[in-house]
């Protein structure tokens, strides 16, 4: 009998360890994960420094409480801070943590102002969390479906669309922006640079925080250390969490000096935020990623790795487009409804669906050219079978 709640539909594999790019079962079959847990993984699996920076930390210490100073966490703020060009952290266990507190620094805002009625412009196809107030302001109404009342203070945009942004700042008393640059569940889909720099203008002009949600953006996987850096802007508020820890639990909501002087003592918490173990992994994390230039490497590789599976499939009938930046890629295709998850994993490639259509990869930031060109070669496989398909 399985004790598990039903709100997981896992595919009936089993993995025992891995390595690097790879995740290995316990019959010793050899998997390529070019999903890494869903951008978690950004150095790899059983990274060695990764592994000795919990053991050395687990046995001195991993758990005080907020009530302490704990170094650890000072010491992984000042380099998040550096990195972000913000000002403050706050640590949580999650990115849906990270952006719920996020939402209650527009809130505190809004409240500051005087502002009756505030509202968050959200967009159309984003994904902010699964808490109550995340998944309000997440712009998906299919995840939502069986969870309302969901909570109010939330309007929608349609992302790149900056006349009905500009409106809807006109007409509605905002507190807050909340917007990922490129859309991870909502299918790969990017915010033009002029789109975020008209935002940014438009959001400081107005006294309205901009909370850039980088939970899968961030800590390199997309070229720089954050997304929003493309486009030469400077949010209010940033949250980051998966490639943060490299498997442990960890979310950051990182605040410019507006946004740092909201939360007063006692006015949020987490138990478990900032922990002594998960910070001291964190800290490696951010080190071995600045050590191994992993910010370039993802340019690099993933450029090569678009040019590749472009080049290879671009003329099968079941491509539509490919886009992305460094190495979080969407193809989408013209069919839903396909196994290309499960025949992909036929073929020891991991990689998974979103939107229905999309084929997301995420691989580790360690990729190298020849796990790329295993991935173009079986998504070629897999997507000109569909392709022959009458």
């Amino acid at each position: 009998m399985n004790y598990l709640m039903k709100n997981y539909k896992p595919i009936d594999i089993s993995f025992e360890y891995g390595k690097g790019c790879y995740l290995y079962t316990n019959k010793k079959e050899k998997y390529l994960d070019a999903l890494s847990g869903i951008g978690v993984c950004c150095i790899g699996h059983a990274h060695n420094e990764v592994t000795k920076i919990i053991n050395k930390q687990s046995k001195k210490l991993i758990h005080v409480s907020n009530l302490f100073n704990i170094q650890n966490q000072e010491n992984l703020a000042n380099k998040l801070c550096k990195i972000s060009k913000m000002n403050s952290a706050f640590f949580c266990n999650s990115g849906s943590e990270a952006n719920e507190a996020a939402i209650k620094l527009a809130r505190l805002h809004a409240n500051n102002k005087n502002l009756k009625n505030s509202k968050i412009i959200i967009f159309d196809k984003s994904w902010h969390g699964r808490t109550i107030a995340t998944l309000s302001a997440t712009g998906n109404s299919s995840v939502q479906k069986g969870f309302k009342p969901l909570l109010g203070g939330f309007v929608k945009c349609k992302l790149n669309d900056i006349v009905t942004f500009k409106k809807l700042i006109e007409k509605n008393n905002v507190s807050a922006v909340m917007l990922e640059t490129i859309q991870g569940e909502g299918g790969i889909r990017l915010a033009n640079k002029k789109f975020l720099k008209d935002v940014r203008s438009i959001t400081q002009k107005n006294d309205v925080l901009l909370i850039v949600d980088e939970v899968q953006t961030g800590m390199g996987r997309t070229g720089k250390w954050f997304s929003y850096q493309h486009a030469n802007i400077n949010p209010d508020i940033v949250t980051c969490a998966k490639g943060l820890g490299n498997g442990v639990p960890i979310g950051a909501c990182l605040g410019n000096k507006k946004a740092s002087n909201l939360f007063k003592p006692g006015s949020h918490g987490s138990t478990f935020g900032g922990n002594p173990l998960v910070c001291a992994v964190s800290s490696k994390v951010i080190d071995v990623i600045d050590k191994k230039n992993l910010c370039k490497q993802s340019e690099v590789m993933g450029d090569y790795l678009m040019s590749k599976i472009k080049n290879k499939i671009q003329d099968l009938s079941i491509f539509k487009e490919i886009r992305g930046k460094g190495l979080m890629i969407g193809i989408e295709i013209n069919k839903k409804n396909t196994n290309i998850v499960e025949d992909c994993i036929k073929k020891n490639l991991i990689l998974n669906l979103t939107s229905g259509n999309v084929i997301r990869l995420l691989p580790p930031l360690i990729l190298k050219k020849n796990e790329a060109d295993y991935i173009s070669k079986v998504l070629y496989q897999i997507l000109k079978e569909y392709s022959n398909e009458k």
